[in-house]
């Protein structure tokens, strides 16, 4: 899982071809290891390369402009960038993390 600041969201945001799935996190919050624990796993069973990871306390206004409302919080989006992106946050489990990314990765 690859840590992006702030620039490199935005960009991967902005950038479509590419579908998107970010974690936000923060560094005490313990349902975010329990999530990011899960991602791990989820990792082994994706392409390389395909979840981002962010802190979320680095980039308050990215926060305030996707209007994240609690972490951990997953951002998914598909290459066409024709909708908003999709927020998760609830995390179930590694199968039910494993379909909501794979929904955007048509």
């Amino acid at each position: 899982m690859r840590e992006l600041n702030e620039q490199e969201v935005r960009s991967q945001m902005d950038s479509g071809g590419k579908p998107v799935a970010l974690f936000l996190y923060t560094p005490l919050c313990g349902t975010c290891a329990a999530t990011k624990r899960m991602l791990t796993v989820a990792e082994h069973l994706l392409p390389e390369g395909t979840i981002s990871a962010a802190n979320v306390n680095m980039m308050p206004l990215l926060a305030q402009d996707y209007k994240i409302r609690s972490v951990p919080a997953m951002l998914l989006m598909d290459a066409d960038r024709n909708d908003p992106p999709n927020i998760l946050y609830r995390m179930g489990s590694v199968e039910e993390l494993l379909v909501a990314i794979r929904s955007v990765m048509k």
